[in-house]
């Protein structure tokens, strides 16, 4: 399907059905909860809720949890006319449970239908339509083929003059650390806007200090950086300024898809006309409030929760 909109954000990488550990009732049995993930996925639904038309690019099993995404691009208004089907390759799936230590991750996702995606499947009139195309380390982690798609995608979009947005998104049991950081920061030699981790950046630079991991990035060529630091809040960089911007308060749950809300909504707000800060405020709040809730996409705020917490804030 299509929306009516030309979609202004393209995001390009591989959905991944979710199953999420719930409290324990008390009888011993663990009881998931289905959902949606894939980090570039969940950013597309964050942009959707702010209220900016968006497009994903990907492939997706003829299968039940394929369909679960369509139902769910359609019901979020995102643009599917970029997702191919395949017969012969399922759509991925992954469990989330939780622990004293945090949530972890456990997934399937071996010779997925979006690992096949390649860079005929790029749709070039989505890519050079949008205003910013948004990447990922699991974008390209997921398969060779894979990594020349967004390699294809971030070049079509400099052609025709939109922005590139990367996220580091570093899986280390997708790939090692040395091929991923070739491959990442190539990537975000070629973006506009950089949003690392700072797990991820310590990981593939071997720096641990905020401000040195961000002079790093603004070195490789984004105009913007955005240095997650979970419960610390962002640390965003220009070659010009930088501010930290603390986290909202809130009472989390479950931090799955956190990074991935506060990217898509911070691409949302620069799509709408919000200079960098303003967006990266509004982003941390977002992320805050998805937080309150299990799963990746369904706790993912409206914007109106989001201004109305923001408004609370200031107040």
């Amino acid at each position: 399907m299509s929306t009516s909109a030309t979609p202004a954000l393209v995001c390009i990488g591989e959905p991944m059905l979710e199953f999420n550990q719930q409290p324990d009732g008390g009888d011993g049995r663990r009881l998931y909860l289905e959902g949606y993930g894939g980090d570039t996925a969940n950013a597309a639904v964050a942009a959707a809720r702010q209220g900016v038309a968006v497009a994903y690019l990907t492939a997706l099993g003829r299968d039940p949890a394929g369909e679960r995404f369509l139902d769910l691009w359609q019901r979020e208004g995102v643009d599917t006319s970029g997702v191919r089907l395949s017969n012969e390759r399922p759509t991925a799936v992954y469990f989330v449970t939780h622990s004293a230590a945090g949530h972890q991750f456990l997934y399937y996702r071996r010779d997925s239908a979006a690992s096949a995606f390649g860079p005929a499947d790029v749709s070039e009139a989505l890519v050079r339509g949008a205003r910013i195309v948004h990447a990922s380390g699991i974008s390209q982690a997921i398969s060779a083929r894979a990594a020349d798609a967004v390699f294809h995608a971030i070049g079509l979009a400099r052609d025709a003059g939109a922005q590139v947005s990367y996220d580091t998104n570093f899986r280390p049991r997708l790939w090692p650390a040395a091929r991923a950081a070739a491959v990442i920061h190539a990537a975000i030699g070629q973006a506009d806007i950089a949003l690392p981790s700072l797990d991820d950046a310590t990981a593939l630079t071997g720096l641990s200090q905020p401000d040195a991991i961000v002079d790093f990035y603004l070195r490789l060529g984004p105009s913007i950086v955005a240095l997650k630091l979970g419960a610390e809040g962002v640390l965003l960089a220009t070659p010009a300024q930088r501010w930290r911007v603390p986290a909202h308060r809130c009472q989390p749950v479950d931090a799955t898809g956190a990074g991935d809300t506060f990217a898509g909504s911070f691409l949302a707000r620069l799509i709408l006309g919000d200079a960098p800060l303003l967006a990266a405020r509004y982003a941390a709040t977002a992320a805050a409030l998805k937080c309150e809730g299990y799963g990746a996409v369904a706790p993912i705020p409206t914007a109106a929760r989001v201004l109305s917490a923001l408004t609370g804030e200031a107040g």
